[in-house]
């Protein structure tokens, strides 16, 4: 206790500076009135235990202040009103609960029978020391989902070849309310682990602040103790949901202490009491782990009140954000780059994307049905996924205007358009159609045959195509070069008469062949 009138001097200047709006922290108080830093945080503990603050100390004389700090030790009595720990602790998983609001809540009930708080603070702590270090400690509700594979798997039998294969098991826990959900997958690849993550979220029906997984590679991409980077399914998932991904430190196990006693738990409450059980389907599996998961969330705390489902109720549910409209799609991501063909190949079939983009590296985002392609995290095409093998997916607008234009013609039509010209056109276009592999490599052909009769006229095309197949030379090259040297005006006589024969060909396609247009 400090002598009269010599340190209360010091005391009044110590809770004026460790006033709220000085900024001043108990180290500079401590420096500036010439004392240990002890000695003013000891005087800050009385204070508020006191419930004086500076602007009710300055009205106090040095007597009434010092009674009001330094009161006379109460008799010791057996009539204390122990605070209720363990509702003390789950109330601090409420957002903005504090020990000093609590503290001042227990005095109000209390009376003259609490304890200071200085007093409550240890005896508090004192008794959290006896709980497991998971249940220790305190996470605000709605805060943070903690993610992890269990070390034990479960045998399934192929019903059809009696083999087993393993399933892995899947363990989340929410740091609030120790809710858990476990699922079983065939393995801990990314789209497992997100696939797990998208069940989680639509078990608890909501999405907490913060996901707390390890640093298994199938998630995060560059693992690091400091700034770990997130892989692109993670991302994604991220994004959809707006969750936030803060990965547990290498070697940290109190980073994620929570998921591990979850994963005990599961262990010892659901797959030990299934290790009689023969499972021939992941999904005969999984509803037996749901079963017995709905009864662990029942069961009560020893040390705690209520159970995980209550304390999910009141803690966690009423805080978590909503879901989004839809479910997340799983994906998966893969780098390409665009062809000169501006077409990209997946599982060798090609998909196109607009012209312009020829040679640029994107990002392929393949889910069970569709494949987008990503320029810098944008989508700059979508397609129906196709198991197609060497074919193409075109979109027309992603072709050039030259290349647009071949898709408004198709053999029957460009047939149409010589036969309007006349029977010598009409047969050096069949004959473009009758020499290829596919009619449709004929086409540009067939388009040049077009722009001639643009520049020389339908009747001038007609008489070169005329003379063309008469020295049995019916193709592009030979109708242009007529006309450039002005051949087709030479013989007279071929124009209006009949064309010669087509030259006999295996390949050539009758009338019927390209139906009717």
């Amino acid at each position: 206790m400090p002598t009269p009138r010599v340190l209360m001097s010091k005391i009044r200047q110590a809770l004026q500076l460790l006033a709220g709006d000085s900024g001043l922290s108990m180290r500079q108080v401590a420096a500036a009135l010439g004392v240990s830093k002890t000695t003013v945080s000891e005087i800050a503990l009385y204070a508020r235990d006191a419930g004086v603050d500076w602007p009710l100390a300055s009205t106090l004389s040095d007597d009434e202040l010092q009674a009001r700090l330094y009161p006379p030790p109460r008799p010791r009595s057996t009539t204390r009103a122990e605070p209720d720990y363990a509702a003390l602790h789950q109330e601090l998983k409420r957002p903005g609960v504090t020990l000093q609001l609590l503290w001042e809540e227990y005095r109000a009930a209390a009376g003259e029978a609490a304890y200071r708080y200085s007093a409550f603070c240890e005896k508090y702590r004192a008794w959290t020391k006896r709980l497991r270090r998971s249940m220790r400690q305190v996470h605000p509700g709605g805060e943070r989902l903690f993610v992890d594979y269990a070390g034990q798997t479960v045998p399934v039998v192929d019903a059809c070849t009696g083999e087993i294969r393993r399933a892995q098991v899947y363990v989340a826990v929410l740091g609030a309310s120790n809710y858990t959900y476990a699922c079983a997958t065939w393995q801990q690849t990314a789209a497992d682990w997100v696939g797990s993550i998208i069940d989680t979220l639509a078990f608890i029906g909501g999405v907490p602040r913060l996901l707390v997984p390890d640093q298994p590679r199938a998630l995060i991409a560059n693992p690091d103790a400091y700034e770990p980077a997130t892989a692109r399914l993670m991302q994604e998932l991220g994004e959809h949901y707006g969750l936030a991904v803060l990965p547990a430190r290498p070697g940290r196990p109190q980073d994620k202490a929570k998921v591990e006693v979850g994963v005990q738990v599961v262990e010892r409450w659901i797959l030990a009491r299934l290790r009689h059980r023969r499972f021939f389907s992941l999904a005969e599996l999984n509803q037996a782990i749901a079963e017995l998961l709905m009864e662990l969330n029942q069961r009560p705390f020893k040390k705690l009140p209520g159970c995980r489902a209550s304390a999910f109720a009141a803690l966690d549910a009423p805080v978590l954000k909503p879901l989004p409209a839809t479910a997340m799609v799983l994906a998966q991501f893969k780098p390409a780059r665009v062809n000169i063909d501006y077409h990209v190949a997946f599982e060798g079939h090609y998909y196109s994307v607009p012209h312009q983009h020829v040679g640029a590296a994107v990002e392929l985002r393949i889910t069970a049905s569709t494949l987008e392609v990503l320029l810098r995290r944008q989508r700059i095409a979508a397609h129906v996924r196709s198991a197609k093998v060497g074919a193409f997916t075109t979109v027309a607008e992603h072709m050039p205007a030259s290349h647009r234009a071949h898709l408004q013609w198709t053999p029957a039509k460009l047939i149409s358009w010589g036969e309007r010209i006349g029977a010598a056109t009409a047969g050096v276009v069949r004959w473009q159609m009758a020499h290829r592999a596919h009619p449709e490599q004929g086409y540009r052909s067939c388009l040049g045959l077009m722009r001639l009769a643009r520049e020389y006229g339908d009747d001038r095309l007609e008489a070169a195509c005329a003379r063309a197949q008469s020295i049995r030379a019916p193709h592009y090259r030979s109708v242009k070069s007529i006309l450039a040297c002005g051949l087709d005006r030479r013989d007279s006589s071929l124009l209006g008469g009949t064309a010669a024969p087509m030259p006999a060909h295996d390949n050539v396609r009758g009338p019927g062949y390209y139906g009717h247009h």
